[in-house]
């Protein structure tokens, strides 16, 4: 499964540190929207990286977005990031609302970075670009 993530944004580099952290079986690879991989993953499930305000999560040929990709990733961390599926009750109106609505506030609340984020060496080959 690969994830791509804005990676001038912090709380994305926050994400893909706690999903470094806590992934143990390393399932899941990285791809920043600022590369080319992400770039052609972004295409791919018809999403333009100019006003991108969301995750994706791309499985094959199946993605995800928003809340939905948030579940996804969660589920193969197991306990108890699993729990998060409990979020499922909440209508996807709702919880996607929510998630637009600090994506689109993401750099303000957050902080921003210029560089791009570098890969620590025994995870390099984790990330795609």
């Amino acid at each position: 499964m690969v994830v791509v993530f804005d990676a001038q944004c912090l709380l994305c580099h926050r994400w893909v540190q706690f999903l470094l952290r806590h992934d143990h079986r390393a399932v899941f690879r990285f791809a920043a929207i600022q590369g080319a991989t992400g770039q052609a993953l972004l295409r791919q499930a018809g999403l333009q990286v100019e006003g991108l305000q969301t995750l994706l999560l791309v499985d094959g040929e199946r993605s995800w977005q928003h809340s939905g990709a948030i579940f996804r990733i969660l589920h193969p961390l197991g306990w108890p990031w699993r729990a998060a599926w409990l979020g499922w009750l909440v209508p996807a109106i709702l919880r996607d609302a929510l998630y637009r609505l600090i994506a689109r506030n993401r750099y303000r609340i957050f902080g921003r970075t210029d560089a791009c984020m570098i890969a620590p060496a025994d995870v390099k080959a984790r990330f795609l670009d």
